[in-house]
């Protein structure tokens, strides 16, 4: 175009469209001139090749007596530090020389140097990898994708397995912290999709595993790590602390299962769940649909791993505890009743990320939601996981201790129980709300209406009114009915020798 200066580009689409083209179509093509198409002809070098190199400025140089003078010596003193830095340095130096439009000349000026004098940069090595040859293990905080399960906020991080070479995923939703336990549980179901295990498993120092550990308790966690890995027969790896990108396989991979999920929620318009195996479902829909999308590789891969062996590992902690005579034990920061019956007797627990499951001897006993220690915000120093119907025979014989109860606003199975309570209590005295209370909560445990007297209470105190225990009694105990007469008449001796008889011929024939 008339008043513009060609380009190399448009000389290389000009002088291939010419080996099929005519020269004016080939210059419509460059946009440019039948003329400047000739002489192109003429002189094939592109315009890049013309221009002879310039040894003279064009513009006073803005860092002139200082760069020499005062940016190189402190390059060279500390060659670590910004542009920004320097600038603010200079600035303070020199006032009258520095303007808001040296900062980008700077900027080119540092990153030049560097290039020329600064110190080597760190190289990243690009990996090749084979089929079967490496999995990995990470854990990843998820709070900042808002979930939410029945309108509670959930706090909890995902752990997340790979294979390198397929693609391979899947993900186990932790509600506690980085554990052996969470680590193990997640990495055993993985292979056991897998149908696996790869040659060898890499994570990151487990250093949230290993925090708030005596010597004795990290080395012990370290030989059960190793002690896992050897089982599946894997060369157990990980990355040096605080060097993330050597576990850059899986911490990109983060990233992006993280990104699904969050595209799947707003697909699906909602972060809230009704409960957590509704989210738990969901995400390993999402995964699920990934590994589809890998599912060639995938198989190419399974074809490599090792077979799995064929008993499962111990996936969990091991504790034992003693039952007190308030009809729990403590554990962790956390309080957990048992049946009364168990009071005073020492039990074995094996401690999963979300359940405890405690043994007297090698009988299973009990099986309880595993409680977190609270947080320092929450000002509690204890959780209480508590059952009512462990305690309720006991609450029923002393009904005013629930009044004083240390643990009485986790006693209440369902809130329609907690708001009866503090309707009770706000009229009355509280030992005669606790009474009524714990005749409520022995009533929905004899009578197996926990969830319909929760109903019924919900919609007395919706209506203002007190719940009234003769009332509900009447309504949810059945109605006792009379034992009907039964008369039996017995049949005489000697109508038993027919039956004989006909045993006989039977037997006969």
């Amino acid at each position: 175009m008339p008043g513009r200066h060609i380009n190399d580009q448009q000389v290389r689409l000009y002088m291939t469209a010419r080996l099929t083209h005519p020269q004016t179509t080939a210059a419509a093509m460059a946009g440019i001139s039948v003329a400047t198409g000739r002489r192109i002809e003429r002189e094939p070098r592109p315009p890049s090749m013309h221009k002879k190199a310039r040894h003279y400025r064009t513009r006073v140089d803005p860092l002139e007596g200082l760069w020499d003078e005062a940016v190189v010596p402190m390059l060279e003193a500390a060659p670590g530090l910004r542009p920004i830095t320097v600038l603010g340095e200079l600035d303070r130096r020199h006032p009258d020389r520095i303007t808001p439009t040296i900062r980008r000349t700077l900027e080119r000026r540092i990153r030049a140097w560097k290039a020329l004098h600064g110190p080597d940069k760190e190289v990243m090595f690009p990996q090749k990898h084979s089929p079967g040859r490496m999995g990995l293990s990470d854990f990843t905080d998820m709070a900042e994708l808002g979930i939410h399960v029945s309108g509670v906020p959930l706090v909890h991080r995902l752990y997340h397995f790979a294979l390198v070479y397929s693609g391979f995923e899947h993900a186990e939703i932790v509600l506690g912290g980085e554990s052996y336990t969470a680590l193990a549980t997640g990495l055993s179901r993985s292979l056991a999709i897998l149908g696996g295990a790869p040659h060898e498993h890499r994570s990151d120092s487990l250093s949230a595993a290993f925090r708030n550990l005596c010597a004795d308790d990290a080395q012990d966690l370290t030989r059960r790590f190793a002690a896992l890995a050897a089982h599946y027969r894997m060369v157990p790896t990980r990355n040096n602390r605080g060097v993330a990108h050597e576990n850059g396989s899986i911490e990109s991979r983060h990233g992006h299962v993280k990104s699904r999920i969050e595209q799947a929620l707003l697909l699906r318009g909602s972060t809230d769940f009704a409960t957590l195996d509704d989210y738990r479902t969901f995400v390993s829909g999402v995964i699920a649909d990934h590994n589809k999308r890998h599912a060639d590789e995938i198989e190419i891969e399974r074809a490599h791993l090792r077979p799995l062996p064929p008993a499962s590992p111990a996936t969990w902690d091991e504790a034992s505890v003693r039952v007190t005579s308030s009809s729990g034990f403590s554990f962790r920061h956390a309080f957990y009743t048992v049946p009364s019956r168990l009071i005073g007797h020492h039990l074995h627990l094996r401690v999963h990320d979300e359940r405890i499951e405690a043994f007297l001897g090698a009988a299973l006993v009990v099986t309880l939601p595993r409680g977190r220690a609270p947080s320092k915000k929450a000002g509690r120093t204890t959780t209480h996981v508590v059952d009512y119907r462990h305690v309720i025979a006991s609450l029923r014989a002393k009904p005013g201790a629930l009044a004083g109860l240390s643990y009485r606003d986790a006693l209440w199975p369902r809130p329609a129980y907690r708001r009866a309570w503090e309707a009770l209590s706000a009229v009355g005295s509280a030992r005669d709300a606790g009474r009524t209370m714990v005749g409520l909560l022995a009533l929905a445990h004899d009578q197996g209406v926990e969830a319909d007297l929760a109903g019924a209470l919900d919609a007395i105190l919706d209506a203002g009114e007190l719940p009234d225990l003769a009332d509900l009694r009447g309504r949810f105990m059945p109605a006792s009915a009379s034992i009907p007469s039964v008369h039996v008449e017995m049949p005489e001796s000697r109508s038993y020798d027919g039956l004989l008889t006909a045993t006989s011929m039977e037997m006969a024939a």
